[in-house]
């Protein structure tokens, strides 16, 4: 039984480990948003804004940059590479996608109806990790592969794991 939860609780600190630079990105956006949205304020053929007031440059910015600052410090701790190691390729596309993920949300959010601020149950939580997910294999598919696709338990917790703790 020990063997068991030891399993579990290094299988969720590995995923949480590969997934840090993500997981960093998506709330400090929002520490760093305001200003000029990504819309430019206009709307869709729907008559609905493009994304929102939410989704600014700055947040943009500021979360991608705290995402690979937090990314290249995981890259200098090289005594704990057996969660996991990093490209700076993969820090970029993890930290800038989980935002183009929830920006994407967003525009699926405005086009269904949903306010800024509404509930989406489990997109809300899983959306910065397709975004995150999408954009690493689509540019450093190896590394990705190595990671992520090699072992499927380490995305079962990430899609598991992320809508408990983010709430």
């Amino acid at each position: 039984m020990f063997e068991i939860l030891a399993s579990i609780f290094w299988l969720i600190i590995k995923a949480s480990w590969l997934m840090l630079p993500a997981y960093i990105a998506n709330p400090t956006a929002v520490v760093f948003g305001g200003g000029t949205p990504i819309d430019f304020r206009k709307n869709w053929k729907d008559g609905r804004r493009i994304f929102g007031d939410g989704k600014t440059f700055r947040g943009l910015l500021g979360g991608t940059a705290c995402g690979v600052i937090l990314g290249l410090i995981q890259m200098q701790v090289t005594s704990l590479q057996f969660l996991g190691t990093f490209t700076i390729l993969s820090i970029i596309t993890l930290s800038f996608g989980a935002l183009l993920g929830d920006i994407a949300k967003s525009f699926f959010k405005r086009r269904l109806g949903y306010e800024r601020g509404a509930k989406f149950p489990l997109v809300d939580q899983l959306d910065f990790v397709a975004g995150a997910w999408i954009l690493t294999y689509a540019f450093d598919p190896v590394w990705f592969r190595n990671n992520f696709i090699a072992y499927p338990w380490i995305m079962l917790t990430v899609i598991l794991f992320t809508p408990i703790c983010i709430g």
